[in-house]
């Protein structure tokens, strides 16, 4: 027989997200004549109601653009910052421990991440701002039609979405999502049903408030978000509440546009977003394994689990020592990147050595992404998230305040410390890779302490194994954020036990698709190809 030819529409351009409603709505922003960066805010937008708890206007979030047209490759850094209020030691004797997959700390009483006092400074209406002026092709108020559309409309409660709403963190150190959803009136009207459960698989949500502050926003612009008449009523709820966050926190904050962390692999430019943001582990890592000859190896393989599990190690220590804010603590990008210490580090995983990366006994997940490809070639790619949901809504406006306030070390002197106007690190990571001086690829995912191991496994496998990108997004991943080798259910069990013939700790997940849900595209000799990790619900859209 015949293998059948394969038709794919040549698209002239893609906008790839976890959420359908989401993803649609950038399409339409495509077709209307937007560009990319019009693509991905009004895709952004409409997450942040079809995905509530995950993303917001309450959120912050890292956005990386490639404009073909000016040459410029820049990073928006909308990480947000700890109010004014806070004070490096004001939580030291709450400290519990640190939460077990590496992103949050435990607190008596949990205020650090449920209500006012986990709220900070949010950035995310400013990245869409500052971007938008800069690179925005469509008028401002356009991007909002399909977002204001679902929150009056009303949209399904889909899989992921119920799967969230559901979620018990218990087992690594944080709280139900049904506390969080119950905290505020608000937020038991639009997410529980009458018996006080999370609305399930299903259940329409309509979100008025939402709609009505999302016209203010698409009529008054992202500065009415920081100083206008929602950022007095955010303020006016958290003076209420005990909260930090002031008036002038919000007024203060600005976005920093940085250059990307950039480094060559294999012959190809790996461009990402610098500290505080997550690119340092992703770039430390391929710096290591391009020491190895990855493909002479059995894919995913117990040896090259092995291997990229260490350099996952080496680089999670790395970044738990040095890496917080950079106007805080200068990180030794230098050093890290360094062709000796890629070198010095290859060495040790070739003598079997394993690297300790122990979590205190005693990033969330919440995230969401999008990137986009145009018919000029302008490339962008946005990871956002609520940090961890704080729960706070403010009466009538419709959406939830991150609980990012969770991310700081509550005790003082560390990298990732509490300080007034400090961001945290987060792994974030939305990364654009480029062949000969133009984009051949870009790709982000949600995911907290697990994005960066998940980005790090789909580079590989489209750069190094020549996979497809919606083969190289679904492929079984595993992670190694502590000093156990975390696995995919579809990864054998003949790997594991040679994992653990080696003295690794191995811990199966029983899901299919776990650690991250990366979504990306590729662009090889001008055709476009998306893939969307089959774990959410979203697609690649493409406009032929």
């Amino acid at each position: 027989m015949t293998r059948p030819t394969r038709r794919l529409p040549a698209y002239r351009a893609m906008i790839v997200a976890p959420q359908p409603e989401a993803a649609e709505a950038g399409l339409t922003a495509l077709q209307a004549g937007g560009n990319a960066l019009d693509a991905v805010v009004a895709c952004a937008l409409t997450q942040g109601v079809v995905d509530p708890a995950m993303c917001g206007l309450g959120g912050l979030g890292s956005l990386q653009i490639f404009d073909p047209a000016s040459g410029r490759n820049l990073v928006f850094d909308g990480l947000s910052t700890c109010p004014a209020a806070s004070t490096p030691g004001m939580w030291q004797h709450l400290f519990e421990r640190e939460c077990s997959d590496g992103y949050g700390y435990v607190l008596k009483g949990g205020g650090n991440e449920l209500g006012h006092t986990a709220v900070t400074t949010p950035g995310i209406v400013r990245v869409f701002g500052d971007a938008h002026h800069a690179f925005g092709r469509l008028p401002w108020a356009e991007l909002f039609g399909p977002a204001i559309g679902f929150a009056e409309d009303g949209w399904i409660v889909r899989p992921h979405v119920a799967m969230m709403f559901a979620l018990n963190e218990a087992g690594v150190g944080r709280l139900p999502y049904v506390e969080k959803l119950a905290l505020t009136p608000d937020g038991r009207k639009l997410y529980l049903r009458p018996d006080g459960t999370p609305k399930k698989l299903g259940d329409a949500v309509r979100n008025p408030d939402l709609a009505e502050t999302l016209r203010g926003l698409a009529r008054d612009g992202a500065d009415s978000f920081y100083t206008g008449e929602i950022a007095r009523r955010l303020v006016a709820d958290m003076a209420e509440h005990g909260g930090l966050m002031s008036l002038a926190d919000l007024a203060g904050f600005r976005v920093q546009q940085k250059a990307p962390l950039a480094i060559d692999y294999r012959g190809r430019r790996i461009a990402t977003p610098p500290p505080a943001a997550g690119g340092i582990y992703v770039t430390e890592i391929l710096r290591i394994l391009e020491r190895f000859d990855l493909t002479a190896l059995e894919h995913n393989g117990a040896e090259y689990v092995a291997i990229v599990a260490e350099a996952m190690k080496i680089a999670g220590g790395d970044k738990d020592r040095f890496i917080g804010d950079p106007d805080f603590v200068t990180p030794p990008l230098d050093r890290l990147l360094s062709d000796a210490y890629a070198d010095e580090c290859a060495a040790k995983i070739r003598r079997d050595e394993k690297t300790p990366l122990a979590r205190i006994t005693g990033d969330s997940k919440h995230t969401t992404t999008v990137s986009c490809i145009d018919a000029d070639g302008m490339v962008v790619t946005l990871t956002h998230t609520n940090g961890v949901p704080s729960g706070v809504i403010a009466p009538g406006l419709g959406f939830i305040l991150n609980g990012a306030m969770n991310w700081y070390d509550p005790r003082p002197g560390r990298a990732g410390s509490i300080a007034p106007g400090k961001r945290r690190f987060s792994s974030m990571t939305p990364t654009i890779v480029f062949e000969q001086g133009k984009p051949v690829f870009t790709l982000g995912a949600p995911g907290g302490a697990w994005i960066g191991p998940a980005i790090v496994q789909v580079l590989l496998n489209v750069l190094d194994w020549g996979m497809p990108v919606a083969e190289a997004v679904s492929a079984p991943r595993f992670s190694a954020t502590s000093d156990a080798i975390d696995i995919s259910n579809r990864i054998p069990r003949s790997v594991q036990k040679g994992l653990e013939a080696k003295g690794y700790e191995v811990k199966r997940s029983p899901l299919s698709y776990p650690f991250a849900a990366p979504h990306g595209i590729t662009c090889w000799d001008g055709r476009l190809e998306g893939g969307a990790d089959p774990q959410r619900d979203g697609y690649a859209a493409g406009m032929v």
